[in-house]
């Protein structure tokens, strides 16, 4: 449902692949660099029970950073210290994200951030309260996507219904919720497709 002026009036915007580059680009990196097979990250979270069990205590904060390394390490027989460091190296903002969503700010837009996490340090905390108005980091609050109450508490965050946001991930199993809530959702590949969905939803110009 578009809000009263018929348009949107909240962006919530996932961080990793989506104010950042692809990570699953950073994964295949790191596994050529550490002599596994490209496709090795994704192909453990998706077909290990162990690795995905894992991978969601890291991201509700039920695991420690310290503990997850060890154990993910083990898992995939390379050495344990930095390694969500060694994974995410390979990472970077993606400025024509990031400039969007200042432009939506500063547009009348409320912005928020609606992201798993992987452990909660590396976030760049001056970045995130300049962007926006309300942030939900899982491993600071308990729940991670595709939960629903994590899309309502972001929502929540930046003062809006839930049906008057639109809600953008690169994972398209976590769009599913946001739209039963009734949230509009973008499914980001690119940024030029991004912001091309996003400018007639929210009314504003983001380029």
């Amino acid at each position: 449902m578009a809000s009263e002026n018929g348009r949107y009036r909240g962006l919530l915007v996932d961080w990793g692949g989506v104010l950042t580059s692809d990570l699953f680009v950073s994964f295949r990196a790191f596994c050529e660099l550490e002599g596994l097979e490209p496709d090795t990250v994704r192909r453990r979270f998706r077909e290990d029970r162990d690795c995905r069990e894992l991978l969601i205590a890291l991201e509700t904060g039920a695991v420690e950073e310290d503990r997850f390394e060890l154990q993910f390490a083990e898992l995939l027989g390379v050495p344990a210290p930095s390694l969500i460091d060694r994974l995410f190296a390979g990472s970077a903002p993606d400025e024509e994200m990031l400039s969007a969503v200042r432009r939506a700010r500063a547009g009348g837009i409320r912005t928020g951030l609606v992201s798993n996490s992987w452990g909660t340090r590396r976030y760049p905390r001056e970045l995130l309260a300049e962007l926006f108005d309300g942030v939900v980091i899982s491993g600071e609050v308990g729940i991670r996507k595709p939960a629903p109450e994590i899309y309502a508490l972001g929502a929540e965050r930046i003062g809006l219904p839930a049906e008057t946001c639109v809600f953008v991930d690169d994972l398209p199993f976590n769009l599913a919720p946001a739209a039963e809530l009734g949230m509009a959702t973008v499914h980001h590949r690119t940024a030029e497709q991004t912001l091309a969905e996003l400018e007639p939803l929210l009314g504003i110009r983001l380029r």
